[in-house]
């Protein structure tokens, strides 16, 4: 069995992806600075990565700029991402939706989780409702 090794910053990524839900390793490297001024972004890829390996946090749909995201949700569900702002929540709609998808796929099937794009509560608000 391999070893695994924790270190002093895997408690802190998990109390930080925790609270933001979704964060890429930048955001991750912003926030810890804040108790580890002199932290780098090699250690915070590392220790991601490695949590990520160990099953302590999951992957979600990358950022607009392509970024990895963490998210805190271990469970299998699907993602609906702001157009606008970018941000993600979690959501369980695949199970609602498969059968009727697969359907209309005429033979083939889903095998992933889904993700939504459109426009979240906030970016309507600011805009009126025109996105």
């Amino acid at each position: 069995m391999k070893q695994t090794r924790d270190t002093k910053y895997s408690k802190d990524i998990l109390t930080v992806v925790g609270r933001f839900g979704h964060a890429t390793n930048a955001e991750l490297l912003f926030e810890l600075r804040k108790q580890y001024p002199k932290l780098s972004a090699t250690t915070v890829h590392r220790a991601s990565a490695r949590m990520l390996e160990q099953g302590k946090i999951s992957i979600a749909p990358v950022d607009n700029q392509g970024s990895m995201r963490f998210d805190a949700l271990l469970d299998p569900h699907d993602h609906f991402i702001c157009s606008a702002c970018d941000g993600v929540k979690d959501i369980h709609i695949a199970e609602d939706f498969l059968p009727t998808i697969n359907k209309k796929l005429n033979g083939c099937k889903v095998t992933g989780r889904l993700v939504i794009y459109g426009s979240c509560e906030k970016c309507l608000a600011i805009t009126g409702g025109k996105i």
